[in-house]
Protein backbone atom coordinates (compact mmCIF):
# COMPACT_ATOMS: atom_id res chain seq x y z
CA UNK A 1 0.00 0.00 0.00
CA UNK A 2 2.71 2.31 0.16
CA UNK A 3 3.20 3.58 -3.16
CA UNK A 4 -0.49 3.64 -3.71
CA UNK A 5 -1.05 5.34 -0.77
CA UNK A 6 2.12 8.14 -1.56
CA UNK A 7 0.36 8.06 -5.25
CA UNK A 8 -3.39 9.32 -3.20
CA UNK A 9 -1.57 11.56 -0.78
CA UNK A 10 -0.05 13.37 -4.05
CA UNK A 11 -2.98 13.17 -5.79
CA UNK A 12 -5.16 14.33 -2.93
CA UNK A 13 -2.72 17.53 -2.02
CA UNK A 14 -3.14 18.70 -5.95
CA UNK A 15 -6.60 18.32 -5.74
CA UNK A 16 -6.73 20.79 -2.64
CA UNK A 17 -4.98 23.28 -5.05
CA UNK A 18 -7.89 23.03 -7.49
CA UNK A 19 -6.21 20.36 -9.97
CA UNK A 20 -9.26 18.85 -11.05
CA UNK A 21 -7.47 15.65 -12.62
CA UNK A 22 -6.05 15.19 -9.48
CA UNK A 23 -8.97 14.85 -7.48
CA UNK A 24 -10.00 12.39 -10.35
CA UNK A 25 -6.71 10.17 -9.79
CA UNK A 26 -7.81 10.47 -5.99
CA UNK A 27 -11.38 8.99 -6.87
CA UNK A 28 -9.83 6.29 -9.10
CA UNK A 29 -7.81 5.16 -6.52
CA UNK A 30 -10.51 5.09 -3.60
CA UNK A 31 -13.45 4.61 -4.95
CA UNK A 32 -13.30 0.71 -5.85
CA UNK A 33 -12.55 -0.02 -1.62
CA UNK A 34 -15.05 2.80 -0.90
CA UNK A 35 -17.95 1.39 -3.36
CA UNK A 36 -16.97 -1.93 -1.96
CA UNK A 37 -17.46 -1.20 1.83
CA UNK A 38 -20.21 0.80 0.66
CA UNK A 39 -22.04 -2.08 -0.86
CA UNK A 40 -21.16 -4.12 2.19
CA UNK A 41 -23.26 -2.04 4.16
CA UNK A 42 -26.64 -0.86 2.21
CA UNK A 43 -26.42 -3.10 -0.74
CA UNK A 44 -28.42 -2.22 -3.59
CA UNK A 45 -28.09 1.33 -2.95
CA UNK A 46 -24.26 1.63 -2.56
CA UNK A 47 -23.87 3.63 -5.73
CA UNK A 48 -26.49 6.24 -4.54
CA UNK A 49 -24.74 6.59 -1.01
CA UNK A 50 -21.27 6.67 -2.39
CA UNK A 51 -22.15 9.55 -4.72
CA UNK A 52 -23.50 11.43 -1.51
CA UNK A 53 -20.21 10.61 0.43
CA UNK A 54 -18.39 12.00 -2.60
CA UNK A 55 -20.33 15.32 -2.97
CA UNK A 56 -19.81 15.63 0.73
CA UNK A 57 -15.94 14.70 0.14
CA UNK A 58 -15.68 17.15 -2.62
CA UNK A 59 -17.62 19.68 -0.71
CA UNK A 60 -14.89 19.24 2.35
CA UNK A 61 -11.69 18.59 0.75
CA UNK A 62 -10.12 21.23 1.61
CA UNK A 63 -10.57 20.86 5.35
CA UNK A 64 -8.59 17.52 5.00
CA UNK A 65 -5.00 17.04 6.07
CA UNK A 66 -2.94 13.74 6.06
CA UNK A 67 -2.18 11.69 4.16
CA UNK A 68 -3.11 8.57 1.26
CA UNK A 69 -3.83 6.70 4.00
CA UNK A 70 -5.74 8.99 5.95
CA UNK A 71 -7.69 9.97 3.30
CA UNK A 72 -8.75 5.95 2.34
CA UNK A 73 -9.89 6.53 6.35
CA UNK A 74 -11.44 9.65 5.84
CA UNK A 75 -13.54 8.95 3.37
CA UNK A 76 -14.72 5.28 4.52
CA UNK A 77 -15.87 7.67 7.73
CA UNK A 78 -17.89 9.47 5.79
CA UNK A 79 -19.36 7.03 3.67
CA UNK A 80 -20.15 5.06 6.89
CA UNK A 81 -22.11 8.03 8.55
CA UNK A 82 -24.04 8.57 5.11
CA UNK A 83 -24.28 4.76 4.52
CA UNK A 84 -25.54 5.16 8.77
CA UNK A 85 -27.96 7.66 7.45
CA UNK A 86 -29.33 5.72 4.33
CA UNK A 87 -30.29 2.75 6.38
CA UNK A 88 -31.87 4.76 9.28
CA UNK A 89 -33.96 6.56 6.64
CA UNK A 90 -34.62 3.05 5.49
CA UNK A 91 -36.66 1.76 8.48
CA UNK A 92 -38.81 4.32 8.25
CA UNK A 93 -39.35 2.23 4.88
CA UNK A 94 -38.12 -1.32 5.77
CA UNK A 95 -35.62 -3.11 2.97
CA UNK A 96 -32.55 -5.87 4.12
CA UNK A 97 -29.12 -4.29 4.01
CA UNK A 98 -26.37 -6.44 2.38
CA UNK A 99 -25.71 -7.79 5.42
CA UNK A 100 -28.69 -9.17 6.08
CA UNK A 101 -29.23 -10.53 1.82
CA UNK A 102 -27.98 -14.06 0.48
CA UNK A 103 -27.74 -12.62 -2.55
CA UNK A 104 -26.27 -9.54 -3.81
CA UNK A 105 -27.33 -8.22 -7.94
CA UNK A 106 -24.64 -6.38 -9.22
CA UNK A 107 -24.86 -4.08 -12.71
CA UNK A 108 -22.98 -5.90 -15.18
CA UNK A 109 -19.61 -3.61 -16.11
CA UNK A 110 -18.98 -5.39 -19.37
CA UNK A 111 -20.27 -8.32 -21.33
CA UNK A 112 -17.54 -10.16 -21.33
CA UNK A 113 -16.21 -13.74 -19.52
CA UNK A 114 -13.97 -11.95 -16.97
CA UNK A 115 -15.97 -9.40 -16.13
CA UNK A 116 -18.89 -12.07 -15.62
CA UNK A 117 -16.73 -14.32 -13.56
CA UNK A 118 -15.09 -11.09 -11.08
CA UNK A 119 -18.69 -10.28 -10.68
CA UNK A 120 -19.44 -13.44 -9.27
CA UNK A 121 -16.70 -14.03 -7.17
CA UNK A 122 -17.13 -9.89 -5.69
CA UNK A 123 -21.60 -11.15 -5.29
CA UNK A 124 -20.36 -14.36 -4.11
CA UNK A 125 -17.65 -12.80 -1.68
CA UNK A 126 -20.19 -10.31 -0.41
CA UNK A 127 -23.25 -12.60 -0.20
CA UNK A 128 -20.67 -14.37 2.30
CA UNK A 129 -19.27 -10.94 4.39
CA UNK A 130 -22.98 -10.54 5.17
CA UNK A 131 -23.49 -13.72 6.58
CA UNK A 132 -21.01 -12.75 9.56
CA UNK A 133 -21.92 -10.82 12.15
CA UNK A 134 -22.27 -6.80 11.62
CA UNK A 135 -19.48 -6.17 13.83
CA UNK A 136 -17.23 -8.54 12.31
CA UNK A 137 -18.47 -8.05 8.23
CA UNK A 138 -17.24 -3.97 8.50
CA UNK A 139 -14.19 -5.16 10.31
CA UNK A 140 -13.48 -7.36 7.21
CA UNK A 141 -14.59 -4.71 5.26
CA UNK A 142 -13.11 -2.23 6.37
CA UNK A 143 -9.26 -4.30 6.51
CA UNK A 144 -10.08 -6.14 2.97
CA UNK A 145 -11.94 -4.06 0.59
CA UNK A 146 -11.24 -0.40 1.77
CA UNK A 147 -7.84 -2.08 2.37
CA UNK A 148 -7.41 0.34 6.01
CA UNK A 149 -5.25 -0.95 8.81
CA UNK A 150 -6.10 -1.69 12.40
CA UNK A 151 -6.40 1.79 13.95
CA UNK A 152 -7.44 3.61 10.90
CA UNK A 153 -10.40 0.99 10.54
CA UNK A 154 -10.84 1.99 14.38
CA UNK A 155 -11.18 5.19 13.72
CA UNK A 156 -13.83 4.91 10.95
CA UNK A 157 -16.07 2.74 13.42
CA UNK A 158 -15.44 4.53 16.70
CA UNK A 159 -13.20 1.48 18.61
CA UNK A 160 -10.01 0.74 19.53
CA UNK A 161 -7.52 -0.91 17.07
CA UNK A 162 -7.61 -4.08 19.54
CA UNK A 163 -11.29 -4.43 19.19
CA UNK A 164 -11.17 -4.16 15.52
CA UNK A 165 -8.49 -6.25 14.74
CA UNK A 166 -10.04 -9.61 16.67
CA UNK A 167 -13.30 -8.43 15.25
CA UNK A 168 -11.56 -8.86 11.65
CA UNK A 169 -9.73 -12.12 12.22
CA UNK A 170 -12.81 -13.37 14.03
CA UNK A 171 -15.18 -12.38 10.63
CA UNK A 172 -12.32 -14.00 8.27
CA UNK A 173 -12.04 -17.28 10.38
CA UNK A 174 -15.60 -17.35 9.83
CA UNK A 175 -15.57 -16.62 6.17
CA UNK A 176 -12.90 -19.73 6.07
CA UNK A 177 -15.60 -22.16 7.67
CA UNK A 178 -18.67 -20.73 5.18
CA UNK A 179 -16.34 -21.52 2.37
CA UNK A 180 -14.81 -25.25 4.04
CA UNK A 181 -18.57 -25.58 4.41
CA UNK A 182 -19.62 -24.47 0.84
CA UNK A 183 -17.35 -26.18 -0.72
CA UNK A 184 -17.62 -29.56 0.91
CA UNK A 185 -21.33 -28.79 0.21
CA UNK A 186 -20.45 -28.76 -3.13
Amino acid sequence: MGAYDAELGAAVERAQQGDEDAFAVAYRLVQPGLIGYVRGLVGDDAEDVAAEAWLEIARDLGRFRGDGSGFRGWTATIARHRALDHLRKQKRRPRTSLLEQDVLDLPGGQDTAAAALETLSTERALALIGRLPREQAEAVLLRVVVGLDGPAAARVLGKRPGAVRTAAHRGLKGLAELLARAYAEG
